[in-house]
């Protein structure tokens, strides 16, 4: 008797993509924005505690 199933292959196994490699083309666009609106944030907390 044969099997008409398909029959997968051992060789190649495909891995789920991490999260943190997804992220990591973005990062030279993310960080400066981020880092300004932080210093923003900082400095008008300065101001209002002064």
């Amino acid at each position: 008797m044969s099997s008409t199933e398909v029959r997968h292959s051992h060789g190649e196994e495909t891995q789920p993509q991490d999260g943190v490699e997804a992220i990591v083309p973005a990062m030279p666009i993310v960080l400066p924005i981020v880092g300004g609106v932080l210093m923003f944030l900082l400095a008008f907390i300065a101001i209002y505690m002064a």
